[in-house]
């Protein structure tokens, strides 16, 4: 069976306000900027991305189960659900596909409540703290994981 050549990028709560909120934290890169960057990333390594961003838990779990079928692998920003939700990371875990959690911020640096990620045992890429930019760094290394499971 061939492996898909495309990424799901999920972004969770609140990244849809991008550009403009705590731009001290988050910078002034949009959500249609973080998607622009992950699909160059894509791209360079002949992968396509399907993108997803949702204030709404359910929705990204339904993009999530989705990707079994026709993705090679999930980048995911999953905002403040990164720190909530046990439901998205059973999600990601049910899946059976590598994960790359992504932070604009550097959560271990902020709030304490911020330090904990439910991602994090079921991601096999962290970009964390890198801004806009980590999102492609992030593609970057989960297509080197793809591309080991392929040749594996």
């Amino acid at each position: 069976m061939t492996t898909p050549r495309r990424l799901l990028l999920v972004n969770g709560p609140n990244l849809n306000l991008l550009g403009t909120r705590q731009p001290e934290i988050y910078g002034r890169d949009t959500l249609a900027d973080v998607e622009r960057v992950t699909l160059e990333a894509a791209t360079r390594h002949g992968f396509e991305t399907r993108a997803v961003q949702s204030n709404h838990e359910g929705v990204l779990i339904d993009a999530i189960h989705s990707s079994r079928l026709d993705c090679a692998g999930i980048v995911i920003n999953a905002g403040g659900l990164t720190h909530t939700s046990v439901a998205l990371r059973d999600a990601l875990a049910s899946v059976d596909l590598p994960v790359a959690e992504v932070h604009i911020s550097n959560i271990k640096e902020r709030e304490t409540f911020r330090h904990f990620s439910y991602i994090e045992d079921v991601a096999v890429v962290h970009v964390i703290g890198e801004g806009v930019p980590g999102y492609a760094r992030a593609v970057d290394l989960l297509v080197e994981v793809i591309s080991g499971r392929a040749d594996g």
